[in-house]
């Protein structure tokens, strides 16, 4: 079955590779439980799209020229639902899902229910950290223009180096959303390289915090936050949500979402519908966007340089995220003579509540009384939003071209 026409053994030993990821993928995600809830149904998905005795069943596989050959769309750009209905396998049809771009805000909408902004309205300047963390999404995006010019078996152009750069926000929802607008081809090495630079959180950090901060600045015991009222935080996702909408309007798709759970969570009166939110449609999406993200990882699309360019690139943008709200915070610390702990900045990026928790770890480690998790959840909150903010500018940028 790895052989045919005349024996291509080139294309077996491409399979054999992609199902070894995929087992290695479901190994960490079972074995060392790093970001399971996405990563195993990824690596299910990549495991069935690359199994060489099911590729031509078409009761279930994907077919990806679907959605990337221009004789199967029409005008030659854009998919055609109703063919893909009539011919596609299963996953075809739930793939339909990422391309029209439901999935990732229905996730927001999950997030939000489950988001608590009291730390950010506690503390306003933890936008800053937010926004502070967002640096390696653009730094990213320059560098992958840079590597694409001196690196002639890798092309990226802008669209591309976008949708890489987004991986610097730590947000795996994000990302996917970019990149199948702006470029669809690079979908699962980004979503790949998204979602385990996630689970590697606690591994990443750590080091750059050290190196970024001062020990007698770790050990800074931060004041407790004031009480935050119901009104404040029913008010503030409808503030933010206007606001966004006026500043950047393709935005609104992801923050609009974040904020409707959240504003669903704070008033108390759709306790259902937020339950509902944060666990039975945030299950159900999370699995369709995970095997389908994971089918398209093919041999023939996953395996090259530009993966291992993704690859490289995306840690980058998440050392750079982690610097940049570092060094904002080493900033706040020094200019209000030590009541901000530094270590707060680094949970600027997208991941919560991992990255605050991170925060947490190593302060508590200088400090055994400090306790600085809701200092750090404000930043960490705000790198939601900044992260959606990051696609949104993108979106409105490179969208058209």
């Amino acid at each position: 079955m790895f052989f045919q026409e005349g024996g291509d053994v080139l294309t077996a030993v491409k399979t054999i590779i992609m199902i070894a990821i995929a087992c290695v993928l479901l190994y960490l995600a079972i074995v060392k439980k790093f970001e399971p809830l996405l990563l195993l149904p990824i690596a299910f998905g990549m495991l069935l799209s690359n199994l060489p005795m099911i590729k031509d069943s078409s009761a279930i596989m994907m077919h990806t020229e679907f959605f990337t050959d221009p004789q199967y769309m029409t005008d030659g750009k854009y998919i055609n639902v109703g063919y893909i209905c009539q011919h596609g396998g299963l996953l075809d049809l739930l793939y339909l899902g990422v391309k029209l771009g439901i999935y990732p805000p229905l996730i927001f909408v999950g997030i939000g229910c489950m988001t608590d902004f009291g730390p950010l309205i506690a503390n306003p300047k933890s936008i800053l950290l937010g926004a502070a963390a967002q640096f390696g999404v653009f730094f990213t995006f320059v560098g992958a223009l840079v590597l694409s010019a001196l690196v002639p078996s890798i092309s990226f152009g802008i669209k591309e180096a976008a949708s890489i750069g987004i991986i610097g926000g730590a947000d795996g929802p994000t990302a996917i959303y970019v990149t199948k607008s702006l470029a669809p081809a690079l979908l699962p090495a980004i979503a790949v390289a998204a979602y385990s630079y996630m689970a590697l959180i606690p591994v990443i950090q750590p080091p750059i915090m050290k190196l970024m901060t001062r020990k007698k600045d770790r050990m800074i015991v931060m004041e407790q936050l004031r009480p935050v009222s119901k009104t404040e935080k029913i008010l503030f996702p409808i503030i933010v949500t206007i606001v966004v909408a006026l500043i950047i309007p393709d935005a609104v798709s992801l923050v609009g979402c974040l904020m409707l759970g959240n504003l669903m969570k704070e008033s108390g009166v759709v306790d259902r519908l937020a339950k509902m939110a944060q666990n039975e449609l945030m299950n159900i999406v999370t699995l369709f966007l995970g095997i389908t993200v994971g089918a398209t990882a093919t041999a023939s699309s996953f395996l090259s340089a530009q993966t291992i360019g993704i690859i490289v690139l995306g840690l980058i943008a998440f050392c750079f995220s982690t610097a940049g709200g570092l060094l904002l915070g080493d900033i706040m610390c020094w200019l209000t003579k030590g009541k901000v702990n530094p270590l707060i900045g680094s949970a600027g990026v997208s991941a919560v509540p991992m990255a605050a928790r991170v925060s947490q770890t190593v302060g508590q480690k200088e400090n055994p009384s400090n306790f600085l998790l809701m200092h750090a959840m404000g930043p960490n909150v705000a790198g939601v939003i900044g992260s959606a903010v990051a696609a949104g500018v993108f979106l409105a940028m490179f969208g058209n071209l």
